[in-house]
């Protein structure tokens, strides 16, 4: 087995450095951006009078690094050729986005709003896999140059983690279909042209089959934003929707008639194994930067670094994620050679153990920094703040370990869409 990096990537990853060193660090200081990362004016993101969305500045200098970095052909990296991307692999994309968390936040990767100069954009696949060739005319050009998105109508605020007892439903009436129910947690709504509404189209409550994905345009008569749910970590664009007897055309229907579960499920392998690599970045950014610390702070007269009280507990968080690493890369790349439906249960393990190694890192990092460490003078508050939503958002770690106990008990039997989809 050979576990060296392809020479391609490693010399992508140096192409990176260089480009953020070139283009994004500049933008990211000139005319008081830096605002936006100083984490005592953290607020800056934060627009107060619009419900606690997101500042317009804030979104518009991400648009400006997305542009920037889509035309030096980085954002799209992930995209077939066609499109403007590199072909690139779920590996690419696990070791790119370690990459660029593990140098810390900044203009180049910002989780709080999913932003980094390699985009993540898992709608644009999703539609590339599921698209039919109308909608992929309509939507590709778009999404791949992020003219346009659409958020996720998945959890309720009855069901999360429970995705398959959604009450949300729809049935036929005529040509189209008519939609009733509620949704929240539609991320990024605010900016959205339509919204991936999952709806239960036949079979009973707990099924996997008889859902569906329905692309509504957010002016649809009957679609309201009833409101943004506010957060540990502001600002805000999660929104929470109710569909009162919504009319959507047949067309509407992405993936298929009652094979919503399937799109949900890609998307969630997807999106999960670049989110857990980028919580392990992150980790380890904060665990760097305390290994740092430790070894110019010298209160009493020597080093931290010479304490094992402080040398043991950033010991474990390092081979901890040494051993991480080497799992999301088998991982991802399994999933490149057998399919991203393949892996569900290494999926969650990396998922939900870099979202815990990165909260307890973040930890540790405030602690061996001491008081500096728990004020806004270091990031790691921030760090934990964005990265504790994970424990929850990317499905519950109780739901994570969940499946891993399906497959391994066997309740849930290998490549199937059977069981926990939360």
């Amino acid at each position: 087995m050979d576990f060296t990096l392809p020479e391609d990537l490693q010399l992508y990853l140096a192409e990176l450095d260089e480009f953020i060193e070139r283009q994004i660090r500049p933008l990211e200081e000139q005319d008081d951006n830096i605002r936006f990362f100083d984490h005592r004016r953290e607020d800056a993101r934060t627009d107060w009078d619009r419900g606690g969305l997101p500042s317009r500045q804030w979104e518009e200098l991400l648009a400006e690094a997305r542009r920037r970095a889509d035309a030096a052909g980085h954002f799209r990296y992930a995209f077939p050729r066609e499109y403007g991307g590199r072909d690139g692999t779920n590996l690419g994309m696990a070791v790119i986005r370690e990459h660029l968390a593990r140098k810390g936040l900044g203009l180049h990767c910002d989780l709080q709003n999913e932003h980094a100069i390699v985009g993540n954009n898992v709608g644009l696949l999703l539609m590339l896999h599921y698209g039919s060739p109308e909608q992929k005319a309509e939507w590709v050009d778009d999404l791949a140059a992020g003219r346009r998105h659409f958020a996720f109508g998945i959890t309720e605020p009855e069901h999360g983690s429970d995705a398959t007892f959604m009450e949300t439903t729809a049935a036929r009436d005529g040509e189209d279909w008519i939609i009733t129910g509620e949704k929240t947690w539609n991320t990024g709504i605010h900016t959205a042209s339509h919204d991936l509404v999952f709806a239960r189209t036949s079979g009973t409550p707990g099924s996997g089959q008889g859902i569906t994905g329905f692309l509504v345009p957010v002016g649809t008569p009957g679609f309201k934003v009833e409101g943004y749910l506010w957060t540990f970590n502001m600002p805000t664009d999660h929104g929470h929707v109710s569909l009162d007897r919504v009319r959507v055309p047949e067309d509407a229907i992405l993936g298929g008639e009652g094979r919503g579960l399937q799109v949900v499920q890609h998307f969630f392998n997807e999106n999960r194994i670049r989110q857990a690599a980028s919580s392990l970045g992150a980790a380890q950014f904060c665990v760097d930067r305390s290994v740092a610390y430790a070894k110019v702070r010298a209160p009493f007269g020597k080093p931290l670094a010479s304490n094992q009280a402080i040398q043991f507990p950033l010991v474990e968080l390092h081979t901890q994620g040494e051993m991480l690493r080497a799992l999301i890369r088998q991982t991802a790349w399994s999933m490149d050679q057998y399919g991203p439906l393949t892996q569900s249960d290494k999926v969650s393990m990396c998922n939900y153990v870099a979202n815990r190694l990165c909260c307890e890192a973040a930890d540790r990092a405030m602690q061996v920094h001491g008081g500096l460490g728990y004020s806004r003078h270091q990031p790691f508050e921030h760090i934990y703040r964005h990265h504790r939503r994970y424990r929850i958002t990317e499905g519950a770690e109780e739901i994570q370990m969940r499946r891993v106990a399906g497959y391994l008990f066997g309740f849930i039997k290998p490549d199937t869409l059977k069981g926990v989809t939360g």
